[in-house]
Parts: C-alpha cells; structure tokens; sequence
C-alpha cells in the first residue's frame, strides 16, 4: 500500500475500481482510526464580495464572463459580518469562513479584511478566508491577523484544467499553497466533481492534494451545482455512487484530514448523506447559502445529525 503522503495517481485510480461495499469498508476503518465516529466539524461560509470576478471559472455564476444573472455587489460590513457570524456560532459552527470574488486581493482588500478575522475571532469561532492568490507577504499578514484557515481550491486536476479556466493556471494556485504554509496558515483546499473530468482525472486531483506536503487539513469536496447561464449550465450530475467513491477515496488517501460535504449537499437524501459520512465525511457547511449556492437548511441538519447520533464538534 503507498504511504499515505505519496499516493500516484494509478495508485488512487485502482481505488476507483474496487467494490463500493468494500471501499465504504476501508474508508470507515481508517476513519476510525484517527477520528472520532461520533463527531462532525460544522462550518459556515459567507459571501463578503460576490459577483464581478475577472476570472473565468466556467462553473461560477459570479464570473463577469457569464450571464447568470448574478450582479456584483459591494463588500460587507463588519456589522452584518458579525451578525451572520454570530448566527453561525448559534447554529453549532466551529470555523466560520468568508469568501471574496477577487482574483488577488490588493493590500487595500486586505486592510478591509482584517478587521472582519479579528471580529470573528473575537466572537470563539475559527476563521477561513477565500481570497483568490495571494502576494508576496500577504499571507503573514493575514495570519499576524489571527487567520486560521486559508481556502484555496484546486477545483480539478492539473490534466483537465485549462478545460475549466483560462485566466489562470494550476500552478499559480500552487504557488498560492505554498505561500499560505509558509506563512504558518493551515489549507482548506479541495476540488470540484462533475466537471465532466474522466475518473483518470479525478484520481489525479485526489493524488495531488494527498501529496501537498503536509496535505490539507480540510478538504472539501464540492459536487457541480450546474448554474444557468455558465458554460457548464447543463452540465449532467454525476452518478451518486461516484461521488461516494471519491469521498471514501479522499478520507483513505488523507486520513487526518476533515473531509467536508460542500457544495452540492442540498441535492443528496439523507440517505445519500448518511453513506458520505460512513465513507469518512466529518465536516458539513450549515447555513442556506454557500457564497451564492443553496444549501441544506439547518433544521434538516439537526434532525438528521440527531438521528444518525452525531453531534457537532467545539472549540
């Protein structure tokens, strides 16, 4: 078996091909392992610049490249920052992360976002930020700050990516990645399945985050919300049991980290769910949007985390 930091992507691929029930078996025997059963992280996100982004990202409403009728909006105030934040802490969330539809913030953006992780950290919770690639120095700011998390996805493999985005390049989101360790930061970095990338390539986005050296310590993995007016408005789901396969894929490939059902979760039954968390699922976002994404309303989450006998992770 590869070592659990140094998996190629033949390696993960072979994963793909073995039985669902067998798969769920291995998945849920390293999960246990180093997670507690009985736990799930609860996260928030928050949209605190939406629309107008120069990048082309072609499942992304809030690109100025498409039409899917979403406008750009001003930045958020502290105040109504506090008050989601406050929200999601009232909610059950541990980390609460905030979002921003710039392609690379300036140093005037980050002036801007200070104050907001100094609030949430103020307020007991973790803090996330999604801020585009980062500039020299940029990340020791954030962190001198009292960031946590830095969110900064890979979206799909390295061999599919300019099928996806054309404004940047996959090593620029690598340079990213490396800036926020360097800086002491812990990642939330994670992909997007139902792309229309082959079950190669989505191996190989799993192989790449299982060999970022440490990998992720969150890794959320978002299922495509097919939005209209984006060139993947059309775009077909993938079948359930793919999308499991790669949960249980991910938690085996890195079993320390948090593996978070993302974008995409409002679609899923509470059966469906239910099979992700015994794949090795422990973190969920609660909240009705995700930036600008439904999702699961949070009486449907209490009710199923109280069936299912989970209860939520604290600080």
């Amino acid at each position: 078996m590869p070592h659990p930091n140094h998996w190629s992507a033949d390696a993960v691929q072979e994963l793909f091909n073995e039985g669902v029930l067998a798969l769920l078996w291995r998945a849920q025997t390293v999960h246990r392992r180093y997670h507690d059963s009985a736990a799930i992280e609860l996260a928030s996100l928050l949209s605190i610049k939406t629309g107008g982004c120069p990048e082309d990202c072609a499942y992304c409403p809030q690109s100025k490249h498409h039409d899917a009728g979403l406008p750009s909006e001003p930045m958020l105030d502290l105040p109504t920052v506090r008050q989601a934040a406050r929200k999601a802490k009232a909610q059950g969330a541990k980390r609460f992360c905030m979002g921003a539809a710039w392609r690379s913030p300036t140093e005037k953006q980050i002036d801007q976002v200070i104050p907001l992780i100094k609030e949430i950290k103020a307020l007991g919770l973790e803090s996330c930020v999604t801020l585009g690639m980062l500039k020299k120095g940029q990340a020791e700011r954030l962190r001198a700050a009292g960031l946590d998390y830095y969110n900064h996805n890979l979206d799909t493999s390295v061999s599919f990516y300019d099928e996806i985005i054309s404004t940047r390049q996959f090593a620029d989101r690598l340079d990213t990645l490396r800036s926020v360790r360097a800086a002491g930061l812990k990642s939330c970095v994670g992909g997007i399945i139902g792309l229309g990338e082959s079950v190669a390539q989505r191996a190989e986005l799993i192989a790449t985050l299982a060999n970022l050296d440490p990998y992720p310590e969150s890794v959320p993995i978002n299922q495509l919300v097919a939005i209209p007016g984006t060139p993947l408005g059309e775009q077909p789901p993938v079948p359930f049991f793919e999308f499991l396969r790669t949960i249980a894929i991910a938690r085996i490939c890195m079993p320390k980290a948090k593996i978070r059902l993302s974008a995409g979760r409002e679609q899923l039954s509470d059966s469906e769910q239910t099979l992700c968390f015994l794949a090795g699922a422990n973190s969920i976002f609660v909240g009705e949007l995700l930036l600008t994404t439904p999702n699961t309303s949070a009486e449907r989450d209490r009710q199923l985390l109280k069936t299912l006998g989970l209860t939520a992770e604290v600080n």
